[in-house]
Protein backbone atom coordinates (compact mmCIF):
# COMPACT_ATOMS: atom_id res chain seq x y z
CA UNK A 1 0.00 0.00 0.00
CA UNK A 2 1.09 3.52 -0.72
CA UNK A 3 0.84 6.14 1.94
CA UNK A 4 -1.27 9.12 1.01
CA UNK A 5 0.84 12.16 0.28
CA UNK A 6 0.63 14.80 2.91
CA UNK A 7 -0.48 18.06 1.33
CA UNK A 8 1.78 21.01 1.90
CA UNK A 9 0.10 23.89 3.68
CA UNK A 10 -0.79 26.79 1.42
CA UNK A 11 1.59 29.66 2.15
CA UNK A 12 -0.11 32.91 3.12
CA UNK A 13 -3.55 31.38 2.67
CA UNK A 14 -5.25 34.65 3.63
CA UNK A 15 -4.30 35.92 0.15
CA UNK A 16 -6.36 33.21 -1.55
CA UNK A 17 -9.24 33.96 0.80
CA UNK A 18 -9.09 37.64 -0.18
CA UNK A 19 -9.13 36.73 -3.89
CA UNK A 20 -11.89 34.09 -3.51
CA UNK A 21 -14.56 36.23 -5.25
CA UNK A 22 -12.41 36.10 -8.41
CA UNK A 23 -12.17 32.28 -8.35
CA UNK A 24 -8.36 32.05 -8.34
CA UNK A 25 -6.59 28.88 -9.46
CA UNK A 26 -3.25 27.72 -8.08
CA UNK A 27 -0.40 25.80 -9.70
CA UNK A 28 3.15 24.98 -8.60
CA UNK A 29 5.74 27.48 -9.86
CA UNK A 30 9.48 27.11 -9.11
CA UNK A 31 8.95 26.11 -5.51
CA UNK A 32 6.12 28.58 -4.96
CA UNK A 33 2.38 28.45 -5.43
CA UNK A 34 1.32 30.49 -8.46
CA UNK A 35 -2.04 32.25 -8.32
CA UNK A 36 -3.97 32.75 -11.56
CA UNK A 37 -7.03 34.90 -12.11
CA UNK A 38 -8.47 34.04 -15.48
CA UNK A 39 -5.60 33.60 -17.94
CA UNK A 40 -3.24 35.87 -15.98
CA UNK A 41 -0.71 34.83 -13.40
CA UNK A 42 -1.03 37.54 -10.75
CA UNK A 43 0.88 36.31 -7.69
CA UNK A 44 3.13 33.60 -6.35
CA UNK A 45 3.06 32.66 -2.68
CA UNK A 46 6.34 31.61 -1.06
CA UNK A 47 7.16 30.44 2.45
CA UNK A 48 10.53 28.65 2.49
CA UNK A 49 13.83 29.02 4.32
CA UNK A 50 15.91 31.87 2.99
CA UNK A 51 15.14 35.27 1.51
CA UNK A 52 12.17 36.42 -0.54
CA UNK A 53 9.35 34.80 1.40
CA UNK A 54 6.06 36.52 0.98
CA UNK A 55 3.81 37.44 -1.91
CA UNK A 56 5.44 37.77 -5.32
CA UNK A 57 3.73 40.13 -7.75
CA UNK A 58 3.69 39.40 -11.48
CA UNK A 59 4.29 42.79 -13.05
CA UNK A 60 6.65 44.56 -15.43
CA UNK A 61 9.51 46.92 -14.75
CA UNK A 62 7.57 49.86 -16.19
CA UNK A 63 5.05 49.56 -13.31
CA UNK A 64 7.51 49.25 -10.41
CA UNK A 65 7.63 52.92 -9.40
CA UNK A 66 3.86 53.37 -9.50
CA UNK A 67 3.24 50.15 -7.58
CA UNK A 68 5.86 51.09 -4.99
CA UNK A 69 3.81 54.21 -4.21
CA UNK A 70 0.86 51.94 -3.35
CA UNK A 71 2.99 49.15 -1.84
CA UNK A 72 6.07 50.81 -0.22
CA UNK A 73 7.60 47.56 1.07
CA UNK A 74 7.68 46.03 -2.44
CA UNK A 75 11.17 45.19 -3.74
CA UNK A 76 12.98 43.08 -6.33
CA UNK A 77 13.36 39.36 -5.68
CA UNK A 78 16.90 38.40 -4.67
CA UNK A 79 16.74 34.65 -5.39
CA UNK A 80 16.15 35.24 -9.11
CA UNK A 81 19.71 36.56 -9.38
CA UNK A 82 19.02 39.62 -11.50
CA UNK A 83 19.11 43.14 -10.12
CA UNK A 84 15.59 43.90 -11.37
CA UNK A 85 13.00 41.51 -12.77
CA UNK A 86 9.34 41.77 -13.63
CA UNK A 87 8.60 39.85 -10.46
CA UNK A 88 8.53 41.87 -7.25
CA UNK A 89 7.99 40.70 -3.67
CA UNK A 90 6.04 41.92 -0.70
CA UNK A 91 8.39 40.44 1.92
CA UNK A 92 6.79 38.40 4.70
CA UNK A 93 9.17 39.97 7.22
CA UNK A 94 8.00 43.52 6.44
CA UNK A 95 6.03 45.12 9.30
CA UNK A 96 3.10 45.85 6.94
CA UNK A 97 3.15 42.47 5.13
CA UNK A 98 -0.47 41.42 5.60
CA UNK A 99 -1.77 44.93 4.97
CA UNK A 100 0.33 45.25 1.79
CA UNK A 101 -0.69 41.79 0.55
CA UNK A 102 -4.37 42.62 1.07
CA UNK A 103 -3.85 45.95 -0.71
CA UNK A 104 -2.36 44.04 -3.66
CA UNK A 105 -5.39 41.73 -3.64
CA UNK A 106 -7.69 44.77 -3.73
CA UNK A 107 -5.77 46.11 -6.74
CA UNK A 108 -6.16 42.74 -8.49
CA UNK A 109 -9.89 42.67 -7.68
CA UNK A 110 -10.21 46.16 -9.16
CA UNK A 111 -8.59 44.92 -12.39
CA UNK A 112 -5.42 47.00 -11.98
CA UNK A 113 -3.43 46.43 -15.20
CA UNK A 114 -0.11 46.80 -13.35
CA UNK A 115 -0.46 43.37 -11.75
CA UNK A 116 -0.70 40.19 -13.78
CA UNK A 117 0.86 38.69 -16.88
CA UNK A 118 -0.44 36.27 -19.46
CA UNK A 119 2.13 33.44 -19.47
CA UNK A 120 3.93 33.07 -22.77
CA UNK A 121 3.74 36.71 -23.85
CA UNK A 122 7.48 37.15 -23.42
CA UNK A 123 8.15 34.04 -25.50
CA UNK A 124 5.97 35.34 -28.35
CA UNK A 125 7.92 38.59 -28.47
CA UNK A 126 11.21 36.70 -28.49
CA UNK A 127 10.07 34.53 -31.43
CA UNK A 128 9.37 37.61 -33.54
CA UNK A 129 12.21 38.60 -35.91
CA UNK A 130 14.66 41.03 -34.38
CA UNK A 131 15.22 44.42 -35.90
CA UNK A 132 18.18 44.27 -38.26
CA UNK A 133 18.15 40.48 -38.43
CA UNK A 134 18.01 38.98 -41.87
CA UNK A 135 17.11 35.50 -42.96
CA UNK A 136 19.39 33.02 -44.71
CA UNK A 137 17.82 33.62 -48.17
CA UNK A 138 18.45 37.35 -47.78
CA UNK A 139 22.07 36.66 -46.82
CA UNK A 140 22.56 34.41 -49.86
CA UNK A 141 21.09 37.06 -52.15
CA UNK A 142 23.40 39.62 -50.58
CA UNK A 143 26.41 37.30 -51.00
CA UNK A 144 27.10 36.87 -47.29
CA UNK A 145 29.39 34.02 -46.27
CA UNK A 146 27.30 33.53 -43.11
CA UNK A 147 24.47 31.82 -45.01
CA UNK A 148 26.63 29.43 -47.05
CA UNK A 149 26.84 25.74 -46.37
CA UNK A 150 28.50 24.92 -43.01
CA UNK A 151 31.98 23.44 -43.10
CA UNK A 152 32.36 19.70 -42.67
CA UNK A 153 33.56 18.55 -39.26
CA UNK A 154 37.05 17.11 -39.01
Amino acid sequence: MFAARKRKPVPHEFVLEALAPLGPETRPLFGCLAVYVGEKIVLALRDKPGPDNGVWLATTEEHHAALRRDLPSMRSIEVLGKAVTGWQVLPADAPDFEEAALRACALIEAGDPRIGKVPGEKRKKRDAPRAGASSAPEKIAAGSNAAKRPRARR
